[in-house]
């Protein structure tokens, strides 16, 4: 019998370690084997590389936690990130291209940019959250009809504005995005700099404002939380709004870094966002998650993909690592929710 509840034990402890560290164990082995292929992975130059990448994505991923932890999620968030670069790129060509878009625009300085797109992805999200907290329809479906329709109108735009990418922009805007500073033989790029201004005001959103406590506690039971006396769909609205906001300056950052833009750029964007914010520890049960988890998973999650791009592993196999890495998270994520129901 001793030996029995031993055995049992162990095999409960072992299946506890899965859940708990299973998804690291696998990142940790696909790194190891990334830079055993390649031992000049590990470089700060490519560090450097990693960090740019992550900070955009990093943006992008804070939006789409907060939706997550109230037990939602936005399958337009790549789709958002696109209508905005698309703008920006149009809005912040140089005036001497001669393919400027709007040549009679002149020279826009970027905070304005800045508010345009915002406020553009700000209505986006409004939307979304007005059709999942008034009419009730289920994040999945609502976000995904958004995501058609936005790409929709990112397209018409495009074509109206030539079908070709959108390059050629404003020295002030290559400076923004593309500038950094140098430190010995590492550059740290600046926007590294403005993801993690997106952190620290997500962090304080999360942790020190009644609207971050709301958001937890529509996550972990909506009924609790509107006998409490929160205004559930006023707050998904908010929340929906912001993560709108968080897609269009990444996205105008996402422009400037590439250099152009098409009505193609995001494509995906979303599906990485949240594979990174439940590696990081997001659940889709809601409720839980923290900001230092969300910016750990999308560190992780870029380093995976620029290392197997480094090491020239076809993107079609990407493709299927990455839908496996998914799968196995949210999996790893039902098992914990299931065992403490």
């Amino acid at each position: 019998m001793g030996n029995a509840a031993g055995l049992n034990r162990k095999g409960f402890n072992a299946m506890q370690m899965i859940k708990e560290g299973g998804i690291y164990a696998v990142l940790l082995i696909l790194l190891a084997i990334i830079i055993i292929q390649e031992p000049s992975f590990v470089s700060l130059r490519n560090l450097s590389n990693i960090l740019t990448q992550s900070s955009v994505r990093i943006i992008i991923a804070l939006g789409v936690a907060s939706l997550i932890v109230t037990q939602g999620t936005d399958l337009s968030a790549g789709r958002q990130v696109g209508l905005a670069a698309v703008v920006s790129a149009t809005m912040l060509q140089a005036v001497t291209n001669v393919n400027k878009v709007f040549p009679e625009l002149g020279a826009i300085p970027i905070p304005a940019v800045i508010l345009l797109v915002c406020a553009i992805g700000a209505l986006i999200g409004l939307l979304n959250g007005f059709v999942v907290a008034y009419l009730n329809v289920t994040p999945f479906i609502a976000t995904l009809g958004m995501m058609i329709i936005v790409y929709g109108i990112n397209s018409l735009y495009f074509d109206m504005v030539g079908a070709s990418p959108v390059a050629g922009f404003d020295a002030r805007f290559s400076e923004f995005t593309q500038g950094f500073i140098r430190l010995g033989s590492f550059r740290l790029s600046y926007i590294t700099f403005y993801a993690a201004i997106a952190i620290v005001i997500s962090w304080v959103m999360w942790n020190k404002t009644v609207f971050g406590k709301n958001i937890f506690a529509i996550g972990g039971n909506p009924e609790a939380a509107k006998v409490s006396g929160v205004n559930v769909a006023l707050t998904l609205l908010k929340v929906y709004a912001l993560s709108g906001v968080f897609y269009a300056f990444a996205g105008l950052l996402e422009a400037g870094r590439i250099g152009s833009a098409t009505n193609n750029l995001g494509f995906m964007y979303e599906l990485d966002a949240i594979a990174a914010c439940v590696v990081g520890g997001v659940s889709f049960a809601g409720g839980v998650g923290s900001i230092a988890g969300v910016v750990t998973g999308v560190l992780i999650f870029t380093l995976i993909n620029y290392g197997m791009t480094y090491i020239g592993v076809s993107p079609y196999w990407q493709y299927i690592i990455k839908g496996s890495i998914i799968i196995f998270a949210v999996a790893l994520d039902s098992m914990k929710y299931a065992e403490k129901k």
